[in-house]
């Protein structure tokens, strides 16, 4: 990767105390088959694990951002995006790795797809090798089921974990919303792609491996149950709601964030009571009333903004939503979930 060459790809890596798995991130892109030229960028967010000594002891090629503050996901990878040279983005987790024909993969995709939008690739679980998901589809709350068809390509979104676009898109879209802070940036953006007439898809070949969870705590089921943490709790709740509100066309959003509402609000109480834990209630969803009440202003402009740029109608913006509750379904299959 010679930095005088113009890259064609530009892959993005965010790290923060990541020193245990970025090798493994890092090594599965400069092992990849495709005939383009390659820049890895990474944005440090101020780590104090080894992070910095192993990316500039072993990786020199590496074009490193060294942050002196803890910015969070969304402004880091807005960050490496405004540094990219690449004609096409991936946003890669340093808790992920790349199949050795994953850029051919998205890639060749990208040139067919018209007009071109997001890609994503299958996702397998890093220790069982099982997949995980083709993309997503979202239930009517915007919590994400995981789509294992492999016939199907159009999805409604797909994680941030390995997220491709063009750089004309990504700018167009006017990248992650860093008042999101972390959590939920993908969905909203996928969402926002859609409203604007661009396709989210999923090709059947390719894939990359995921540590689910290792970069943020939680997000993954195992022997034990569900497991998340507070803060991603608090996030992913009131950033769900956020793209809800900013991207639901509005018809749906006079029904839907009602009900959505109501319906979190009895599950805060409930799990609260449930755990007998206050904490739950006072940081994770009575802060989603919260932040609504605060940012209430931001939210009506960014919505008035993205919804008169629309191109999608309702009925092609809904095709990747099923009728199904992805909370009642993890609920009945894994009980409450344990929350540290």
């Amino acid at each position: 990767m010679n930095p005088d060459t113009q890259p064609r790809i530009s892959v993005c890596i965010a790290n923060f105390n990541g020193a245990g798995v970025l090798g493994d991130c890092l090594d599965s892109v400069l092992a990849q088959t495709v005939a383009a030229p390659v820049e890895i960028i990474v944005h440090d967010d101020a780590s104090t694990d080894a992070s910095l000594q192993l990316l500039r002891e072993r990786y020199p090629q590496v074009v490193l951002i060294a942050s002196d503050a803890n910015v969070g996901f969304c402004i880091a990878n807005n960050r490496m995006v405004a540094q990219a040279r690449g004609e096409f983005v991936l946003l890669l987790n340093n808790d992920a790795a790349l199949a050795p024909d994953a850029l051919a993969t998205l890639l060749l995709e990208a040139v067919r797809q018209q007009p071109q939008g997001i890609l994503s690739l299958p996702q397998y679980d890093w220790t069982s090798g099982a997949l995980v998901d083709r993309g997503c589809l979202l239930d009517p709350f915007y919590n994400p089921v995981p789509n294992t068809n492999p016939q199907r390509r159009d999805v409604a979104m797909v994680i941030g974990a390995c997220l491709w676009l063009s750089r004309a898109l990504w700018q167009e879209l006017g990248g992650f919303p860093e008042w999101f802070e972390s959590i939920g940036e993908d969905l909203y953006l996928c969402c926002r792609a859609r409203l604007a007439g661009y396709p989210v898809q999923v090709p059947a070949g390719g894939s990359y491996r995921h540590r689910q969870g290792v970069s943020f705590g939680g997000n993954r089921a195992d022997a034990g149950g569900l497991s998340t943490t507070y803060r991603r709790r608090r996030l992913s709740e009131r950033n769900k709601t956020f793209a809800m509100i900013i991207c639901t066309p509005s018809a749906a959003l006079w029904l839907l964030l009602p009900l959505h509402l109501f319906m979190l609000t009895l599950e805060g109480l409930g799990l609260s009571l449930l755990r007998r834990d206050a904490r739950l209630w006072r940081e994770v969803y009575a802060g989603v009333w919260r932040a609504l009440w605060a940012q209430r202003k931001q939210l009506r402009a960014q919505r008035k903004n993205i919804q008169s740029a629309r191109h999608a109608t309702p009925r092609i913006y809904f095709n990747g939503f099923v009728l199904r509750l992805r909370k009642l379904d993890m609920l009945l299959r894994h009980g409450a979930p344990e929350i540290r």
